[in-house]
């Protein structure tokens, strides 16, 4: 694509209220830009990077056999009094009334709606295990929007539920997740750890959450400096020095960006809602459920958060908005732009290229790139008259002059 056409507007200087290093280059990365506290607008590059993590939770979901389908947004009161829910949430809960004085809410979850939808095809043991999953649009009243897109009172996320006959069905699922879960983070380029939580809001009888370490997380984990375990320190009620209550090791603690989180619901919903099912025995038995949740645009974040520096933000491989960004340093120079369309046209056929074509001084347009992240980088300058380009590799910081043929080997 051509940068010129593309809506990039970077800045400078980051907005005054952006107080971590993700917030701040996503703003002058021209990724997002607030419309109001805790709700933003996903710009043109930002869109590019969520609808990439988005292509990744389909592609695991889908290979275990999940079904995707999208529920409202906006949803009745009367679902959320089935559960007991509509008074028991809180204050997060967006509510609103209709033109006939109806209460609604715009959705922060969609336990209720999920099993509105499938308590009527779900009577026998016979349709059992189902599993099911959106991604959508999210709303939470937020006390304090704070760090970017951590605490937003609007965000995108994919949920998904599973309904089971048996406890034994409902714990496969919940393991089948967690890897699902760690294969998305890690094709994400994300590290994570899982650590016991706290079902809060939610409910249930067990949950974990998937974590990003880092110094900005709003969370602390108690984890064990030999064993496996980990918990949230809400939930472990452990600090640093104790012991560890599964092995001899010594609990440590470190900030943590949750980024997902699973929950056995059991029979939560499902006994409130009536949503029953005939068993093998010709009982009638409250179905078992399992949630999971992924923060798509946290996800971004907590991206944008390990893969930088000050300067700019370095891609990894399967989010990339593009994967090859190409920087003619004149473009009124003939040679420099038959070059340049030269190789953005050959690139093209197997890759997404962004070519800067714009007018501006080479040090707009490393400034910029710097900031974009875009992973690999073609130079047009002044060795072009000898049929050579600069490759820069920015996973390496290798920079070297290359001979114009050879560009489509490296890429």
């Amino acid at each position: 694509m051509k940068q010129s056409l593309l809506f990039v507007p970077t800045l400078k200087d980051a907005p005054k209220d952006a107080e971590v290093k993700s917030h701040k280059l996503m703003a002058r990365a021209g990724l997002i830009k607030q419309t109001a506290a805790g709700i933003y607008t996903y710009l043109p590059l930002g869109h590019r990077v969520m609808k990439k993590i988005e292509t990744i939770v389909r592609d695991e979901h889908d290979k275990r056999e999940c079904s995707e389908l999208l529920m409202p947004a906006i949803q009745p009161r009367d679902l959320w009094e089935e559960s007991g829910r509509w008074s028991e949430y809180g204050p997060e809960l967006m509510r609103l009334k209709d033109r006939k004085d109806r209460d609604f809410c715009l959705g922060p979850t969609h336990e209720e709606v999920i099993t509105h939808a499938v308590r009527d095809y779900i009577n026998s043991y016979k349709k059992l295990p189902l599993a099911l999953y959106q991604i959508q649009t999210k709303y939470r009243d937020e006390l304090r929007p704070r760090f970017g897109l951590m605490r937003g009172r609007e965000f995108v996320m994919k949920d998904l539920y599973t309904f089971h006959e048996s406890d034994e069905d409902l714990n496969t699922w919940y393991e089948k997740m967690k890897v699902a879960y760690t294969d998305i983070f890690r094709r994400c380029g994300l590290e994570t750890k899982i650590v016991s939580s706290d079902t809060g809001q939610i409910g249930g009888k067990e949950a974990d959450e998937f974590m990003v370490m880092s110094e900005v997380g709003e969370d602390t984990i108690s984890y064990c400096d030999q064993g496996s375990y980990a918990a949230n320190k809400e939930f472990s009620g452990l600090s640093a020095g104790d012991k560890c209550p599964e092995c001899e090791g010594t609990i440590k603690e470190a900030k943590g960006i949750e980024v997902g989180n699973i929950f056995k619901l059991g029979t939560k919903y499902s006994e409130s809602m009536n949503a029953y099912f005939t068993d093998r025995e010709g009982k009638q038995k409250p179905v078992l459920m399992g949630c999971y949740g992924i923060g798509i645009s946290r996800t971004l974040m907590a991206a944008v958060e390990q893969h930088s520096s000050d300067n700019g933000i370095v891609w990894p491989s399967e989010i990339t908005p593009f994967k090859v960004h190409i920087l003619p340093l004149k473009t009124n120079d003939e040679l420099t732009m038959e070059v340049a369309d030269s190789i953005y046209k050959e690139l093209s056929k197997t890759n997404e290229v962004l070519i800067d074509d714009r007018g501006e001084r080479p040090g707009v347009k490393f400034k910029d790139a710097d900031l974009i992240g875009i992973p690999y980088r073609i130079i047009i300058g002044k060795d072009v008259s000898e049929g050579k380009v600069e490759f820069l590799n920015r996973y390496t910081g290798e920079k070297n002059l290359v001979n114009i043929a050879e560009i489509s080997g490296l890429i």
